[in-house]
């Protein structure tokens, strides 16, 4: 079996962080909008949140940063908060749709 790749290994760890309103990781929930890899495995995620005024904003970037900070190989890292496009239940996977009975 092939080794992951550190972008593999990225979304990987992405899965295991949940929005703490919603029983749905952030992946699936589509918060992450893009991975960008740089120079010397640097890394800028930029990602949104369901909610503009979301309580648990500070915990869930700071998740994402230790977690992504955490895997071999990684470099810097740099969680960049947007809301442009504002989140909606349309960006969620069918998974996360299924999960919570939307779908």
């Amino acid at each position: 079996m092939a080794e992951l790749s550190i972008r593999d290994k990225i979304e990987e760890a992405l899965h295991t962080i949940y929005d703490p309103e919603i029983p749905v990781d952030i992946f699936e929930l589509g918060l992450i909008y893009k991975i960008q890899m740089l120079e010397d495995n640097n890394v800028h995620i930029y990602m949104t949140l369901t909610a503009p005024a979301c309580p648990a904003a500070g915990e869930i970037l700071g998740e994402v940063e230790t977690k992504v900070k955490a895997i071999a190989g990684i470099g810097k890292v740099e969680v960049r908060l947007t809301f442009d496009p504002p989140w909606d239940r349309d960006m969620m996977s069918d998974e996360a749709r299924l999960e919570l009975g939307w779908l």
